[in-house]
């Protein structure tokens, strides 16, 4: 696979640390998120659910690929033709799951975590994935 291995990893460290240093919005959002937090997973449930969409819409394969037909193994399989993907399809995946890579990367490596520790985290992490599930409170 193009692009595998070590210079990935680096560009997902080097975008890490740059969002974990980036001071531009210190203001409180949600629940005491900030708010470039909130917007940011926001905008990660977004891309997640429209990239999933996409895929459940496709072919099943990338590549075309003939009829599959295998019945007499321990597990039935049969697939229809796959006229494969178009090149605006595959560059329309690849758009949204390089957005899902940098929008994962921000919500993570956001300066608001260093502040939490252990169990903390962890709660807060889960909090603000379900942030905008929980009912307004009152004002």
């Amino acid at each position: 696979m193009p692009g595998s291995g070590s210079p990935r990893k680096f560009e997902q460290t080097y975008h890490c640390r740059v969002a974990a240093n980036d001071d531009s919005d210190d203001s409180t959002g949600t629940l005491g998120f900030p708010s470039d937090l909130v917007a940011g997973q926001e905008e990660l449930h977004q891309v997640r659910a429209e990239l999933i969409a996409l895929l459940k819409r496709l072919p099943w394969s990338v590549e075309p690929v003939d009829a599959i037909s295998d019945t007499q193994g321990w597990r039935k399989l049969e697939r229809p033709a796959s006229p494969g993907w178009t090149e605006d399809e595959q560059a329309a995946v690849e758009k949204l799951r390089q957005r899902e890579l940098e929008l994962a990367v921000f919500v993570t490596c956001h300066r608001h975590w260093s502040a939490l520790a252990g169990t903390e985290a962890v709660r807060s992490r889960a909090r603000l994935k379900h942030v905008h599930d929980d009912p307004a409170p009152d004002a």
